[in-house]
């Protein structure tokens, strides 16, 4: 298939992987530890595990995923405002499907759609825009997710609906700036991180110049990657150049979509529509300053955080679950005591089981032959997906 077979050929992998062999056994002469190197974007982990990417890395490379996934890092309390919402009498509330079976404190939106409130999936917020149109004696509200990758389309469908003046339609907004989230990160003294995999598909959008803070200020070589398997391990590999060599850059791996200032239109759309909110609550990494979009004034009359009364709670995750922990990479999924058997896909206790970019799922539907020994001894019993 081209474009396609070209980034899985086996020959120019296993070249790539004698490299970073070769530079490994270099530097680890001088180390202690494995070097660890942090994929932000779920879509990386998902296709680290679809390939087995990290069965095949020398053991001194450990990956460590990253808060990437945005319907995982949507804390509870933000689940239920979109609750709220949805159960507003004559609503029409509408998202993305990942995010129907995140759990709330009390329920998920899937849950309050069984119960009787007007809950419907979408594959775009122009989608959601249509259905407003065609239902003008209601209120239409979308659910907007996402980091900078979603941020745009969102942002033109407010001006289509400005321009449209369509009344009933307002935005839930929920869009995260990645590099707010990086710096947290870094912040955390327990997690100790030598680079980062940078997100491909933020970064289509925001460019590659964004991250010159993660390598001028932390001092973190980054690497922007696109998602088949040569371009994580070259960007592997070009990682593992800069350890050698004491460098410390943000370089782009994924040259055929990504340019060093981004995607002016997108941009010019973003900066439009949104402003950064002061504070914003992840998941497992708290409020981070400076981290969320918010609308504008001159579009509160499409803002339902204006037109509707919220709880605004902060809620704390299940006493059971570790997703904080794995969303900063302090923890791999196979340590938490749910996973697996308590919180499967079909029944999440967490986020991160929940969307096919969440860590806990990737590990659920890729991982669990190769890393079944490290799961504790109960849950030996579960059996392989094939």
């Amino acid at each position: 298939m081209k474009y396609v077979d070209e980034f899985r050929d086996p020959q120019k992998a296993s070249a790539l992987l004698q490299e970073i062999q070769q530079i490994s056994d270099r530097i680890h002469t001088q180390r202690q530890r494995p070097l660890k190197i942090m994929e932000i974007c779920g879509g990386h982990t998902h296709s680290i595990f679809k390939y087995g990417l990290e069965d095949l890395l020398p053991p001194t490379v450990e990956l460590v995923h990253g808060p990437g996934c945005p319907v995982c890092i949507m804390p509870k309390g933000r689940l239920d405002d979109a609750i709220a919402i949805a159960t507003h009498p004559n609503v029409i509330f509408t998202t993305f499907g990942d995010v129907l079976r995140v759990p709330g404190s009390e329920q998920s939106l899937l849950q309050a759609k069984a119960a009787g409130a007007d809950v419907r999936m979408v594959y775009s917020p122009l989608d959601a825009l249509q259905i407003a149109r065609q239902h003008p004696d209601q209120e239409v509200v979308f659910f907007g997710i996402g980091f900078e990758t979603t941020a745009p389309s969102t942002a033109l469908t407010i001006l289509q609906a400005e321009a449209e003046q369509v009344r009933n339609f307002s935005l839930f907004c929920n869009h995260v700036l990645v590099v707010p989230a990086m710096e947290a990160l870094l912040e955390n003294p327990d997690l100790q991180l030598d680079g980062f995999v940078g997100p491909g598909h933020v970064s289509m959008v925001i460019g590659s110049d964004p991250y010159t803070v993660i390598a001028g200020r932390y001092r973190k070589p980054l690497v922007v990657a696109g998602f088949e398997p040569l371009d994580i391990l070259q960007a592997v590999w070009m990682l593992m150049q800069q350890f050698e060599q004491g460098r410390c850059e943000v370089e782009n791996q994924y040259t055929r979509l990504v340019e060093a200032g981004g995607n002016s239109v997108a941009l010019d759309a973003i900066q439009r529509v949104f402003e950064v909110r002061d504070q914003f609550e992840w998941r497992g990494l708290g409020s981070i300053p400076e981290s969320g979009l918010k609308m504008r004034s001159p579009y509160a009359q499409f803002d339902a955080e204006v037109k509707f009364d919220l709880p605004g709670r902060s809620v704390a995750d299940h006493k059971a679950c570790a997703c904080g922990e794995i969303l900063k990479g302090v923890l791999k999924p196979w340590d938490c005591k749910v996973f697996g058997t308590a919180c499967t896909p079909e029944n999440p206790i967490g986020s991160c089981m929940v969307s096919s970019e969440g860590a806990c799922a990737a590990y659920y539907k890729y991982g669990r032959l190769s890393t079944q020994e490290k799961l504790p001894q109960p849950k030996r019993v579960m059996t392989a997906v094939h």
